[in-house]
């Protein structure tokens, strides 16, 4: 039985992190109509009440519209080229949790009030775990008027909703900032653990050491515990999906004459691993990089 405060909420994406956040928007008792390029991913959802949506015009008539697509073509495909932003009806609200590049997310804002739509931005920082759970970190940027009837359904997926003013492009920009200091933190401790090792320090050992103390963060626990395990599958974050992150951030950068020479450095080490074969393993995956490098891998 439906409250006065439930909404129907079209959904678009259904990978590892859209699967969890449609759940749990289901779970508050919503009524989430979902649509997925692959109609078999669905299938998990439908048990929970998740109604399956023909296509992605059929998703996005709805009064909120969520999607979680994976980059800007695919965003690109889905939303203009595939009709769902023609299907959105004047008034409704779409929330894009997907990152993206800054130029993408100032381009649909535009689109979107050309419709009379409301555009938020809405990327996150969480893995699929914490998405399941409702602990994702939510940020939030767009019309005052949208982030508003939208925050509700925010706060039920996330422990924090993290706003960045009415303009879209803001969260966009941090997302892409805040990526850019995970694959740094990755790369760290790929490059210290290896130096490590040569002594005879198992991975293990040191990243606990550092997690515990001078970093005691959950960036540097979690990572440091794939990295140590080498356990890259399955991937709560692909790599390739990393790599594209950091060359949006390098483009932003770029367009503000802002210089990040490490992301430069991070762009090359990604390339190495998407071509011994990492780019469908979780992003740690890039630590095996440097040890490679150091003939610590074979």
């Amino acid at each position: 039985m439906h409250r006065e405060t439930d909404m129907r909420i079209g959904f678009l994406g259904i990978g590892g992190m859209g699967a969890a956040i449609a759940l749990r928007l289901q779970a508050a008792g919503h009524d989430v109509h979902a649509w997925n390029r692959t109609p078999a991913a669905l299938q998990p959802l439908l048990a929970a009440g998740v109604t399956a949506a023909a296509d992605a015009a059929g998703a996005a008539a709805q009064p909120v519209v969520f999607s979680m697509l994976a980059d800007d073509a695919a965003v690109d495909a889905v939303l203009e080229q595939g009709g769902a932003l023609a299907a959105m009806p004047a008034g409704a609200v779409h929330v894009n949790m997907a990152t993206v590049s800054v130029d993408c997310t100032q381009h649909l804002a535009a689109a979107h009030a050309a419709r009379g739509v409301g555009y938020v931005a809405a990327p996150v920082f969480g893995r699929p775990d914490a998405a399941a759970a409702g602990k994702l970190h939510v940020l939030a940027a767009g019309a005052s008027a949208a982030v508003a009837q939208v925050r509700p359904l925010l706060e039920a997926i996330g422990q924090r909703v993290w706003p960045f003013g009415d303009d879209p492009a803001r969260a966009s920009a941090v997302k892409l900032a805040g990526n850019f200091m995970l694959a740094a933190a990755i790369e760290s401790m790929a490059e210290a653990s290896t130096l490590a090792q040569a002594y005879g320090v198992a991975p293990a050992d040191f990243l606990g050491l550092m997690s515990e103390t001078l970093f005691a963060s959950p960036a540097y626990r979690g990572y440091g515990t794939l990295i140590a395990a080498r356990r890259f599958e399955p991937a709560g974050f692909r790599l390739r999906l990393g790599f594209k992150d950091v060359r949006l951030a390098q483009a932003a950068a770029d367009t503000q004459a802002v210089p990040m020479p490490f992301a430069s450095v991070l762009r090359e080490n990604f390339l190495d691993a998407i071509a011994h074969g990492a780019g469908e393993l979780d992003w740690s995956a890039l630590s095996e990089v440097s040890a490679r490098r150091a003939g610590q891998r074979g």
